[in-house]
């Protein structure tokens, strides 16, 4: 594949600080990173070199350097990335009226519907968190913690107003994020079920049990 190097291309520095927004301002540090996570899917993140991601790009490997410092630093935007996704997404509901059941639903949807949209981060975020730099590790857990947070509060709020018996929020948000986590594993875009769909099974068996009404 051609090398594509843009002449005007701006040098980051190794003291720059990359947040996830650099990811839509810098168009090639975007097309780096979903190709970064599309080989750490299909081969392993221990399997793909900084070499393997600049010939996936069509870079030549210095090039790719311009954009990136190391392969440690693609694995934490692809995880940084991830959690902006889903939290975005929650944030962006708190301004819409719905029940603590129907904002669950979205929640459940949230997480596997990037199994289409974002099929790689999805792998290395469940798979190589253990890979990231300690500081990395402790900026992805603060976000994980505060998007766990989230759910908890919507549990807690249905069971104030009756939809959800009294159960422990913790727990009960837990074996939500059990169900959905793994799906990851079995999930086929070319399969008969969409990912919305497979949420809202997850979602009927979550809050109504699989024993029969009587």
């Amino acid at each position: 594949m051609a090398d594509r190097e843009d002449g005007g291309a701006t040098r980051l520095s190794d003291s720059t600080v990359r947040s996830v927004d650099s990811l839509s301002s810098i168009p090639r540090l975007r097309e780096i990173v979903d190709g970064a996570a599309a080989l750490f899917d299909e081969r392993g993140y221990h399997r793909v070199s900084m070499e393997d991601i600049a010939a996936a790009v069509g870079l030549r490997k210095p090039t790719l350097y311009h954009y990136v410092r190391s392969k440690d630093e693609i694995l934490t935007l692809i995880h940084r990335e991830f959690m902006d996704l889903v939290i975005t997404r929650a944030a962006a509901r708190r301004t819409v009226e719905m029940s603590a059941a129907h904002e669950l639903l979205e929640f459940m949807a949230d997480i596997l519907e990037l199994m289409e949209t974002h099929r790689g981060h999805v792998r290395v975020f469940f798979e190589h968190h253990r890979e990231l730099p300690p500081a990395a590790r402790t900026i992805v857990r603060e976000q994980r913690d505060r998007y766990e947070a989230m759910v908890e509060t919507v549990i807690e709020r249905g069971a104030r107003a009756g939809e959800f018996r009294p159960l422990d929020a913790r727990l009960t948000t837990l074996a939500m994020f059990g169900m959905c986590n793994w799906s990851y594993q079995w999930y086929r875009q070319e399969g008969a079920l969409r990912t919305r769909q497979i949420a809202y099974a997850f979602w009927d068996v979550f809050l109504r049990g699989i024993s029969a009404e009587r």
